[in-house]
């Protein structure tokens, strides 16, 4: 009986870890410096798009969020799992649509995310 509950424990931690993909890996193509470039108003855009590849919320959301929100040119940045749908606002001038796709793209091992229906408008 011992045997069969600490088989099931170590079943179950090993499932949790095993969804949530949350690998180090480098960053692709992001501006980065220490002090973020500032944003201008004028040049100021909103992308919207579906990420598919998320398994859970804290693990995978949050992640991409948390690079996306990082990068340089990205005033706000938010993520909803359960939508599977991220809202970007964006200094054209300093970054694109194409390459907040290949960020959060490049995310854990670079193949578990994919992004679709990118619009961006002003």
């Amino acid at each position: 009986m011992t045997f069969t509950k600490l088989f099931f424990v170590a079943s179950i931690s090993g499932l949790f870890f095993i969804n949530c993909k949350q690998t180090a890996s480098a960053p692709a193509e992001k501006t980065v410096s220490e002090t973020k470039t500032e944003i201008s108003p004028e040049k100021l855009e909103k992308a919207t798009f579906t990420i598919e590849g998320m398994t859970c919320a804290i693990g995978c959301a949050k992640t991409i969020e948390k690079e996306l929100s990082e990068t340089d040119g990205v005033q706000n940045a938010t993520v909803d799992f359960d939508k599977k749908e991220a809202t970007v606002s964006f200094d054209s001038s300093i970054q694109t649509p194409e390459t907040l796709t290949k960020i959060v793209e490049a995310t854990a091992d670079g193949e578990t995310y994919k992004v679709s229906n990118m619009v961006a408008s002003k």
